[in-house]
This record gives structure tokens, sequence and C-alpha cells, in this order.
């Protein structure tokens, strides 16, 4: 099967959902795309099948096919749904009534989070990435562009308060998905450096109490 280059805009998620309507569809879907999440995690795209998908998600085959379409287009749709709850997370924190502390603390410890708790979305998105980005080049020329710019007003604000040193917008944000998504993309590394079969609640902490350190100290002014 030959991918698209891009999303298709008939295939992002707000068109899928709007198939048919109700708390049923929105259970529906939530559930394919958590069960399609694990299998893509495990198994990677040309592993996992759509049967193993059905059968996680606890639905007919057929249910899958109706809200998704094919194999390719439920992938799209699950690294599209990693990336919007990526970004909703820096919207919910990083905005101009919150202080930079505030708000690079708590977007910094719900990455740490998301790393801790859907380890399988952070590997899926490293992995497209990798392949040069062939599912959703069309997702970061649009959306994931915007979005950064729009964090980058937020950052120029505070640079022009007085309460953010003059560093790079989007560099910042590069670092920091860097920092969270490796105790997910790296986990094995981690673990064998820290003698440990699997990371606990601990190691995340420490992990986010580190990578809030850096950040502050880097682009706190005083």
């Amino acid at each position: 099967m030959t991918r698209s280059s891009a999303l298709s805009p008939s295939l992002t998620l707000t068109t899928i959902h709007d198939r048919p309507a109700g708390a049923p569809r929105r259970a529906s879907t939530g559930q394919i795309l958590r069960a399609a999440e694990r299998e893509f995690g495990r198994d990677g795209y040309k592993g996992a099948s759509m049967a193993a998908i059905a059968a996680a998600a606890g639905l007919p085959k057929a249910n899958i096919h109706y809200y998704f379409g094919t194999k390719e287009d439920l992938y799209r749709a699950v690294l599209e749904n990693i990336l919007d709850n990526w970004l909703g997370d820096a919207t919910v924190w990083i905005h101009p009534d919150a202080t930079p502390r505030a708000a690079l603390e708590g977007y910094v410890r719900a990455k740490i989070a998301f790393s801790r708790e859907r380890p399988d979305a952070s590997r899926i998105f490293a992995h497209e990435v990798l392949q040069g980005a062939p599912n959703i080049q069309g997702y970061f020329n649009t959306a994931l562009r915007q979005h950064v710019q729009t964090l980058e007003d937020v950052f120029r604000a505070w640079q022009r308060a007085g309460q953010m040193r003059p560093i790079n917008g989007a560099h910042l944000m590069f670092c920091i998905w860097a920092m969270t998504q490796t105790y997910a993309d790296m986990s094995a590394q981690v673990c064998a450096v820290l003698g440990k079969a699997t990371l606990a609640e601990k190691e995340y902490d420490d992990a986010a109490t580190t990578i809030i350190a850096l950040v502050l100290n880097g682009i706190e002014t005083t």
C-alpha cells in the first residue's frame, strides 16, 4: 500500500468523528483509537492488523472500517490524536495569563505523565518522524506550525514584560519535547542506566524535576 504524503482533509479526526452522532460514536472512536495505539505501538504499522485492533477494542471489525475506513486511515488518525493531545496540554498550560514558571513546570509534568501513561503513543510518533513523517507532514505544515507560532507569541509577550530571557521559542519547545519523550522512546536505555527493570513513579518525578530545573534556569530572568 502506498501511503499518502500528507493528511488528507477528508481523513482528519474532526471529519471522521462527524460521521455518526452521539455518545456511542464518541465511545466507539475512543475505544478504537486507544486499541490502535497499543497495537501500532507494539507491532508497528505493518505488524498490526485491523482484526487485532478490533479484538483489542472489543468491537466488530466492521465498526473499525465504518469509523476509519482503511488501516492507513486509522494509523493517520492515531498520529493526529497523539499530536492533538500534546498540543492540548500546551494550550492548557502555556498562555499569556500564566507565569513562565507555572506554565512550563505544568507543561513539563504533563508531558512526562503522557510518556509514562501512553508510551506507545510517543514511540509511534518517533517512528513516524524517523521515516520522514510521510503520514502527517501536512499536519506539521499547518496545525503544528500554527500552534508553535501561537506559543512563540506567548513567549515574546513574556520577554517584553521582562519575565523571560530572549530565547527562540520554537527551539525551546523542541528541547522540552525531546527531554520528556525520551522517557518513553528510550525507556530501555533509561532503565538499564538506572539499574531498574521498569521506571517507577520516583524516576518519573525525578525526571520532571530535573527537566523543569534545566528549563527554568535557562529562561528565567532572575
